[in-house]
């Protein structure tokens, strides 16, 4: 048999470990050895390889399954609840470049005029903003 630590001495290596390496993640990803996007976009084929073969073996369901809800909301709650407001903080003037095509298809869209409530001519309105905003998706 071979010898190896206890998971919870490992677990606690880790965590302990990697926790203090903000800096070293920082610099990591400031001085990459590699092209990220070259050596990615060059990629394509592994990537929708390996999407296929997860497909293949239901590996999305499965995982779902073997998480259930407590592991997702455990992240969600533990994690995100803690990253959210950073993270939208600094991500505001990009969600505003990227939003701004959309903007301009909504605000220049003319729509059909509003019906009574439930009738089909608002359904049209609603339909004729989506089929321009998905519209806008596919041509970018």
């Amino acid at each position: 048999m071979a010898e190896i630590r206890d998971i919870s001495t490992i677990g606690g290596k880790w965590k302990k470990n990697a926790s203090g390496a903000s800096e070293a993640y920082k610099d990591g990803v400031a001085n990459p050895k590699k092209d990220w996007a070259g050596n990615t976009a060059g990629a394509e084929k592994n990537y929708e390889a390996g999407v296929e073969a997860g497909i293949q073996r239901k590996a999305f369901g499965k995982g779902v399954k073997n998480a259930g809800n407590e592991t997702w909301q455990a992240g969600a709650i533990n994690k995100g609840g803690v990253r959210f407001g950073p993270g939208v903080t600094a991500s505001g003037d990009k969600y505003a470049e990227n939003f701004a095509p959309y903007h301009s298809v909504i605000k220049n869209t003319v729509l059909p005029a509003r019906g009574p409530k439930g009738s089909d001519a608002n359904f049209e309105r609603v339909k004729k903003m989506g089929q321009a905003l998905h519209a806008k998706k596919l041509s970018m």
